[in-house]
């Protein structure tokens, strides 16, 4: 509950734009709706000051404004900002805009919004540019939850999952398929991570039963304007996507309604583009099912969820092409889920459109990379998913196996594992292959396939990767056939076991970035070289685990703010007597919290686990567990970790009193109730 004064600031009523910026000068237009709902008219004004990141005041306004009885209005303002620096996804420069509402020498109320000076622009032969540079999109798409902390959004969680996700070479998300969390927003803004905020997943026919489509007709509207209000001041927001996969854009009265929506959205926000993520073939399915009946004997499920390159080819049919163009022709920039081999197509019969790969296969990135850098049309890729998540169970498993429908798992699968980086915020090895493919990272990479697994058949399943991890620790497999592959950006990669080499392998782009190597399992020390004309470029080494067996726990940090908005992260793992992980150690681990915290959450990565999240007890998973704890109040928080075979553990968290302003838009003059 917010409670004010009879005039005030309207809720979501300063909107910050940017319209025109050069070297010299910056001009920021504070636009500022004040409300009166008194019974009286009131003689105030308005004072916008301008700071930088330092609070250093650099622009200024004061308008005087008279608010009449039960109206409300807008103060428009022009501030000039000299020598601005500019916010981009590596610079993210901040100012902070402060409004106060004035009687006199009193204020009646006030805000404070943090925003970027930026600006955006788009054509079919650079593409997108921010400030004047072009910016290819190193995208990730993400779901809503959290992990083991479930679908909440703490400030702190959003926080660290867009940290972890910019230092794995993401330059951009999706919100798949609903609006991102201000917390987020906040945090992508000081990051400088750029976000395509979705806000739907459904239109007017369902997905599943009672889902939203019932009452699309009568919210769509109002929850557009609460995503675009939520979004005006946050410069990292660059992209509206209208929906997601919605079936009616192959048709006339799809075209419709997302003419409807863009146009809300414009009317709203005309600094930013809008998008529409469509798949094709689902805009098509009807008419595709008659085709494919005609075609296809026997089952049709059976025949579709092995149809694999078929599938692809139906992505470039004239039917696909002719029904979604007026859908297309809606937003200003296409957005393409599973529709990478239209890129090319497409920019011979669309001069004119622009593309970003909205939703893709996590194993075809250096494909879909390598259009992205060749074309100017296409303007980045986002990948199912950057971040794993709960729900869509096992649709990025990596083996076939008995149980589940389609592409899902059966029980107990909980998780989709697909994921660049797994629901405790640990990087998978598909994460360092994308950082390769993306230029980012010049040393090799080595993952192992599991020995245990060796020569079972893989699940056909796009959304996979290999049941590989970093590790060359594997007790019990000596002798044992065992698969290692090494991401590299290099000609060719040579590996090494204890010295004496397995053998070399060609990398690099004209192998898909990836040498793959079999050999046997014997303990000691892997080396992978990487090779361009006989030069080494870069080496990276794994080493067994030796004897013993610790605890070893780590805080992301040791001071925290003592409110509901701040975790830590306890990072468990079991290792050896040199700190080595030991993947094949997994047991049960237990956490206990004392004093001015609370356990928030527990668990692991294990995509197939009856466990529960809010459980003081778990198995670790390849070695590790991740548990959240959340302040209660001032004080200390005692934190202990115990497992069998292993000297407990104990780590001290001091939770303390937030001070000042933290994030934008707070309302100083305002009492939350």
């Amino acid at each position: 509950m917010i409670v004010a004064g009879p005039v005030h600031i309207a809720l979501d009523g300063v909107k910050i734009t940017t319209p025109d910026i050069t070297e010299e000068r910056a001009v920021v237009q504070v636009a500022t709706t004040i409300e009166n709902e008194g019974l009286h008219p009131q003689s105030t004004k308005v004072v916008t000051e301008v700071f930088d990141a330092d609070g250093n005041l650099v622009a200024s306004d004061r308008s005087p404004f008279t608010a009449f009885a039960g109206e409300k209005a807008t103060v428009r303002q022009r501030l000039y900002v000299k020598q601005p620096k500019l916010w981009n996804v590596d610079t993210p420069y901040l100012y902070t805009a402060h409004i106060r509402l004035m009687d006199g020498d009193g204020v009646i109320d006030e805000e404070a919004h943090t925003f970027g000076i930026r600006s955006l622009s788009l054509d079919p032969e650079s593409g997108l540019k921010i400030n004047g540079e072009i910016v290819k999109l190193r995208g990730a798409c993400i779901h809503h939850d959290n992990g083991v902390l479930g679908a909440a959004a703490i400030s702190r969680a959003e926080e660290r999952r867009i940290e972890i996700l910019k230092a794995a070479g993401f330059n951009a998300i999706r919100s798949a398929h609903n609006p991102v969390s201000k917390a987020m927003l906040d945090a992508c803004d000081r990051l400088g991570m750029l976000v395509m905020d979705e806000c739907f997943d459904v239109w007017t026919i369902t997905k599943s039963d009672y889902d939203y489509a019932l009452n699309f007709p009568a919210l769509w509207e109002q929850d557009v304007e609460a995503m675009v209000n939520k979004d005006f001041n946050h410069p990292s927001v660059i992209l509206y996507s209208i929906g997601n996969e919605i079936p009616e854009t192959g048709s006339a009265h799809g075209a419709a309604w997302g003419r409807k929506l863009a146009e809300k959205i414009r009317s709203l926000d005309s600094t930013r583009y809008v998008t529409n993520s469509i798949n094709g073939i689902l805009s098509v399915i009807d008419q595709l099912m008659k085709v494919m009946k005609s075609h296809v004997s026997g089952d049709l499920n059976s025949a579709m969820a092995n149809a694999g390159e078929s599938m692809k080819r139906a992505q470039q049919s004239q039917l696909v092409t002719k029904l979604v163009a007026e859908s297309f022709a809606a937003v200003d920039i296409a957005g393409y889920n599973y529709a990478d081999n239209r890129y090319v197509m497409d920019k011979e019969l669309f001069p004119n459109r622009i593309i970003v790969g909205s939703e893709t296969y996590p194993r075809d990135i250096a494909n879909n990379w390598k259009l992205v850098m060749e074309n100017g049309h296409v303007i980045g890729d986002f990948t199912w998913t950057g971040w794993d998540y709960l729900g869509e169970a096992g649709i990025g498993k990596p083996y076939s196996e008995a149980g589940g429908i389609g592409f899902s798992g059966g029980y107990p699968w909980l998780i989709a594992y697909c994921g660049d980086i797994d629901i405790t915020g640990h990087r998978r090895p598909a994460s360092y292959y994308r950082e390769i493919v993306f230029g980012l990272r010049k040393q090799p990479y080595i993952a192992v396939q599991r020995p245990q697994h060796y020569g079972r058949p893989t699940a056909n399943n796009p959304w996979s990767w290999s049941d590989a991890i970093s590790s060359w620790s594997w007790e019990g497999y000596e002798g044992k056939p065992i698969v290692v592959e090494v991401y590299s950006d290099a000609d060719e990669v040579e590996l090494l076991l204890n010295g004496e080499s397995i053998g070399r392998a060609g990398a690099g782009e004209n192998n898909g970035y990836m040498a793959v190597f079999e050999t046997v399992y014997a303990p000691g020390e892997l080396v992978a070289v990487a090779y361009s004309y006989g030069i080494e470029l870069g080496r990276m080494t794994l080493h067994s685990a030796g004897s013993g067996l610790h605890l070893k726990i780590e805080a992301d940090r040791t001071r925290i703010k003592a409110d509901d908005s701040d975790l830590v992260y306890v990072s468990i793992s079991l290792v050896d007597d040199q700190g080595i992980l030991k993947p094949l150690a997994d047991r049960e681990v237990k956490v206990s919290v004392e004093g001015a915290g609370v356990l928030q959450g527990f668990g692991s990565a294990n995509p197939k686990t009856e466990e529960s999240f809010a459980d003081h007890v778990h198995m670790t998973f390849d070695g590790r567990a991740l548990a959240v704890i959340r302040p209660t109040g001032e004080g200390l928080i005692g934190i202990q970790v115990e497992a069998e075979g292993c000297i407990p553990q104990q780590l001290e968290i001091e939770a303390t009193s937030p001070v000042g302003l933290d994030g934008a838009g707070s309302r100083k003059g305002r009492m939350p109730m």
